[in-house]
């Protein structure tokens, strides 16, 4: 696997320009040279290619997913598109896509579909194989859909379909060119795929909160293998990562609009009456997963002797309280400033570490049976397996901060609205 933040020394791959961030918080947006894991001429126009292809429909009003009649009676709206397209992203000579202008009608197709492309290598890159679409049943590649109509970004069976927002002054915004949106939505694809869809009799609570967290980190984790991303964090932070940071927020549409913060501090307690959104149910677990994150990485800056067992000792008995900041924050800009080097190796080393645990602890969850502890223990398990159990007081530790493992989660209170996945395209399934 290709990553933007590392020199390959194997095959090239197909090269994309990407947006790492959402270009629309900054006058000046800056793309980034990614290469995707197919090589250049596999690539064709669209880009299309034996995973994925992008459509740009012309005409097209209805989004997939919907339920519409057909000759034997309604039916799930599905691809492929077969009406006419605007015009496509074409390769150079190369084979590459690199060519083309953010002002290029195009660049939309292209940004598309090298995000969904790059999201899905770094993630079959911590699963250590391909992982085969949830859909597989029925379509062999993923398409990759425009559809300016459409206020939403979601994935379904056989499609991922974007749209766009003019929620901020009137300016049409396309979530085409937002990476989080469109690893999210991917996310929400390998999840189908390595834990399964529950039996409609069984889906809990937990399931349609956990799905929400777990996409959050497929985009999460993506977004630290662009160079930029790293090095922009580093800088801003000094390595001291509950500093509220561009890497925990997401979707972000302008500079006060994040949809949530990986950094938070919401336990499971407050969903023991109940709730209501699996967004916000979802809230304690990546919280939790954000937590041992950022310790695995204090953990590796002491392995490179970049802090001192003191310094990691002051910032666990800080971490909750109002001095953390000021006191925290003159100790990692002093010792940022000694090794900046290695405190990004050992970023990367984090996020692989968790990249990695994620992958093999979702593969041993069961859909019909999924807690938030459970959780817990297949990364404890995976810790047990990789590491002989070097994070377990880590897992644990944050785990409990959360009261996952402590309380149940209580029923949901009201019926699902428009932006629940529970009721969405995303689990409809076509008989």
């Amino acid at each position: 696997m290709d990553r933007a933040d590392e020199v390959s020394e194997e095959a090239p791959g197909t090269r994309f320009l990407l947006f790492p961030q959402s270009p629309f918080l900054e006058n000046n947006p800056q793309l980034e040279l990614v290469e995707i894991s197919a090589p250049p001429g596999s690539i064709g126009p669209g880009p299309s290619g034996p995973r994925m292809y992008t459509v740009d429909a012309e005409g097209k009003t209805t989004p997939y997913g919907a339920i519409v009649p057909g000759p034997r009676g309604p039916g799930m709206y599905l691809p492929p598109w077969d009406g006419f397209i605007h015009p496509p992203a074409m390769p150079d000579a190369d084979g590459n896509f690199t060519h083309i202008d953010p002002s290029d009608p195009a660049f939309q197709s292209a940004h598309l579909f090298g995000s969904a492309h790059f999201t899905m290598d770094v993630w079959e890159g911590y699963f250590g194989h391909p992982i085969p679409w949830h859909f597989a049943r029925d379509f062999d590649r993923l398409e990759l859909s425009l559809l300016p109509s459409l206020d939403n970004a979601h994935i379904g069976w056989g499609f991922l379909e974007t749209g766009g927002t003019f929620e901020h002054g009137g300016e049409y915004r396309p979530y085409s060119l937002n990476f989080d949106v469109v690893a999210h939505e991917i996310g929400h694809s390998i999840i189908y795929s390595v834990v399964g869809m529950p039996s409609p009799e069984h889906t809990s609570g937990e399931y349609f909160g956990f799905h929400e967290s777990a996409a959050d980190l497929v985009a999460l984790l993506a977004s630290l293998h662009f160079g930029s991303v790293v090095e922009t964090l580093l800088e801003n932070t000094s390595g001291n990562l509950y500093t509220f940071n561009r890497l925990n927020r997401f979707a972000e549409l302008s500079e006060n609009a994040q949809i949530r913060v990986a950094a938070n501090n919401k336990v499971l307690s407050e969903f023991t009456q109940g709730w209501t959104s699996e967004h916000a149910l979802s809230e304690p677990l990546t919280g939790a997963m954000f937590d041992i994150f950022v310790d695995i990485f204090h953990e590796r800056l002491l392995v490179h002797h970049l802090i001192t067992p003191e310094m990691e000792d002051l910032s666990d008995r800080l971490e909750d309280s109002p001095e953390y900041s000021d006191v925290m924050q003159a100790h990692f800009d002093a010792r940022y400033a000694l090794n900046p080097e290695g405190f990004r190796i050992a970023l990367i080393e984090a996020r692989d570490y968790l990249g990695s645990y994620l992958a093999d602890a979702w593969s041993l969850l069961d859909p019909d049976m999924l807690t938030y502890f459970g959780v817990e223990q297949a990364m404890l398990a995976v810790d047990r397996d990789i590491t002989g159990g070097a994070f377990q007081r880590i897992i644990k530790g944050n785990f409990r901060m959360r009261d996952i493992g402590v309380v149940q989660v209580g029923p949901r209170l009201a019926d699902p609205d428009e932006t629940s996945h529970a009721v969405s395209t995303r689990t409809r399934v076509p008989d």
